[in-house]
């Protein structure tokens, strides 16, 4: 069984720099597309960013120029790096993997998501 677990997020002043990493973990499994969604209070969950196996990026447009994402294929890990973190970032950030895995020899595609991590931007 593959899970997703997620660092801590944290009240972090307009500005200021967070980052938020996640890593996979289990047996028999390949990650396609790795990355970062965000759900804001009374709002749908939406894409932050992704990013393939290739490192080819995919942001939104309210965190292009302020955020990063990265992946590291052979630790099945994801970092974002927010910069210039805003009031409107604030929100539960849950990190999400489109993956393949092998039960036991057959592959199964598949979605998971992370538990999900508060960001609060708030001086």
């Amino acid at each position: 069984q593959v899970r997703l677990v997620e660092s801590r997020g944290g009240l972090v002043p307009p500005g200021e720099s967070l980052t938020l990493s996640c890593t996979a973990s289990g047996s028999r499994f390949r990650i396609n597309v790795m990355g970062w969604y965000r759900q804001a209070p009374g709002k749908e969950r939406v894409l932050v960013a992704t990013v393939d196996r290739d490192a080819k990026p995919i942001y939104a447009d309210s965190v292009k120029g302020r955020f990063t994402v990265s992946r590291d294929n052979a630790k099945n890990t994801v970092e974002l790096q927010m910069n210039n973190l805003k009031p409107d970032d604030t929100a539960v950030y849950s990190c999400y993997a489109d993956l393949v895995a092998w039960y036991p020899d057959r592959p199964y595609d598949y979605e998971l998501w992370g538990q999900g991590t508060q960001v609060t931007v708030s001086s």
